[in-house]
């Protein structure tokens, strides 16, 4: 209830002696007090009731509503014998704080169960209403998804928000994200920010499921203002939406579903080389239809295997089939068009997420649906080679399998260990021992085609100091570095690494 509330109540019997400078603020509790300085006992929104006990002269009364107007109290109410002295109506006007009259015929115990019967009623109200809205919410987000529950929410509680992917998709707005600000730009600020709740260019950015699941992998609600500066009940509006909106999320994971069942069998079945037609009916996937395969796997880091669900549905878009299989997650989507160069970009995006994570990736062409067995085969061998790459984006797509990468991983690992130490470890120990730098030196005059020049203008080295160290090299394994055979052996053993 506000200030101006207290005037509506003629049963407190109180008369204004000053009024309230235009803020009327909301009382929370009443506060019975004869101490001269009652600060500490206070934590703002009080209606202080007093006796006056506390007073023996004029300065006393100024102590008195210095001090509670420092703690924030909404207003005050005094008598003593129905009588306030004018020292003490003077001090109210100078630290401006509103001041009534307790009727002497009234008592304070009578004020204080009136006014705390009219706050609980007032909270049960507010609690009935934020009931009844959660549960309008709840069955729009079950019912139509989370676009009508972000309308309705925006409509009637005046949050404007989206909810977006860590890779910076928009997966609901209510209004568009202002002009000049990228979807993935608050993505990349979300998934560096130290904490969550984060605020980036005035926009609040809210984890869904921060407490369960990697932030890489989470959804972001994303509001048009600083939640710092909300009041305490706009931010309980907006941690019930980041609720329901979690309950939507979790609503996609369909591994516990039907569909989901149906969807890891299907992947199941293709593996294995099955028919599949019956099985692409049933969970609404056209045999007429082109199709590319990813594969993904996951060590290390905070990303969980089953998390990659989630992460290859942020970075496909769309319904794809998904299902793990040999510690594999695989996903088979619709498309007639090569989507590596776009999975590799989203994978750039959510870097900062990974950066624990030894997320590997393969992708397939596009094929027909009777090609669905051999694209999954061609998108694990990609992964496969993904994974042995160094590089921060670990993404490989179908048409670098027809390179001598394809060749190289097909090497049973015994044989390209033993290829690798007789080749190169010449070269390690002599740098261990000497602190030199022949195997990068090597690496780089092969990634020059040979040249002397580009090769010591690569490295800053003088042109001599190059040969002499390619002499030593040749000098340590016995090779011939202007022989092609030898240099492609060098070459293949350096890829090997």
């Amino acid at each position: 209830m506000r200030v101006h509330d207290l005037l509506a109540m003629p049963e407190l019997g109180l008369d204004v002696l000053v009024p309230d400078s235009h803020r009327d603020p909301t009382i929370r509790w009443v506060v019975t007090t004869d101490m001269i300085d009652p600060s500490r006992y206070l934590t703002g929104g009080e209606l202080v009731l007093t006796g006056l006990m506390w007073r023996t002269d004029a300065h006393d009364s100024d102590v008195f509503v210095r001090s509670i107007a420092k703690a924030g109290v909404a207003a005050l109410a005094a008598s003593k014998d129905g009588v306030v002295p004018p020292d003490l109506v003077d001090a109210c006007r100078r630290h401006g704080v509103p001041l009534f009259l307790v009727a002497a015929t009234v008592s304070f115990a009578t004020v204080t169960e009136t006014v705390v019967r009219q706050l609980s009623t007032g909270r049960a109200s507010d609690l009935r209403s934020v009931l009844d809205r959660h549960r309008r919410l709840v069955a729009t987000a079950g019912g139509s998804g989370l676009g009508p529950l972000l309308e309705l929410v925006a409509e009637e509680l005046g949050l404007d928000c989206a909810v977006l992917t860590p890779s910076g998709r928009v997966l609901a707005p209510t209004t568009p994200i202002p002009d000049g600000i990228r979807p993935e730009t608050l993505a990349r600020a979300f998934l560096t920010a130290r904490l969550v709740p984060h605020v980036e260019q005035g926009i609040s950015l809210f984890a869904v499921d921060g407490d369960s699941a990697s932030r890489v992998v989470d959804w972001i609600v994303a509001f048009g203002s600083d939640w710092q500066s909300w009041p305490p009940e706009r931010l309980a509006l907006a941690e019930e939406l980041v609720a329901i909106v979690a309950l939507e999320r979790e609503r996609t994971d369909d591994r516990l579903g039907v569909s989901g069942r149906l969807a890891q069998q299907f992947v199941r079945s293709v593996v294995s080389g099955e028919r599949v037609s019956e099985q692409m009916h049933l969970i609404g996937l056209d045999e007429a239809s082109r199709y590319v395969v990813v594969a993904a796997s996951v060590s290390g880091g905070t990303v969980r295997l089953g998390e990659v669900r989630y992460l290859l549905r942020d970075l496909l878009g769309g319904e794809p089939a998904i299902g793990v299989v040999d510690g594999e997650v695989i996903a088979v989507a619709p498309t007639s068009d090569d989507i590596t160069a776009g999975v590799a970009r989203a994978v750039t995006r959510l870097g900062p997420g990974l950066i624990d994570s030894d997320l590997s990736i393969g992708v397939s062409g596009v094929v027909a649906a009777g090609e669905l067995r051999s694209a999954v085969e061609e998108a694990r061998q990609a992964r496969r080679l993904a994974a042995r790459r160094t590089d921060d984006v670990r993404v490989v797509g179908h048409d670098e399998l027809a390179t001598l990468v394809l060749l190289l991983a097909s090497v049973p690992d015994d044989m390209r260990q033993l290829f690798r130490s007789r080749l190169l470890d010449p070269l390690r120990v002599y740098d261990a021992s000497h602190q030199s730098e022949l195997i990068p030196t090597l690496a780089t005059f092969l990634d020059c085609n040979g040249s002397w020049t580009t090769c010591s203008e690569r490295l800053h080295l003088h042109i001599n100091s190059v040969r002499y160290r390619i002499a030593r090299i040749e000098e340590l394994t016995g090779r011939d570095l202007s022989r092609l055979e030898d240099r492609v052996e060098f070459f293949l053993a350096l890829r090997m690494t």
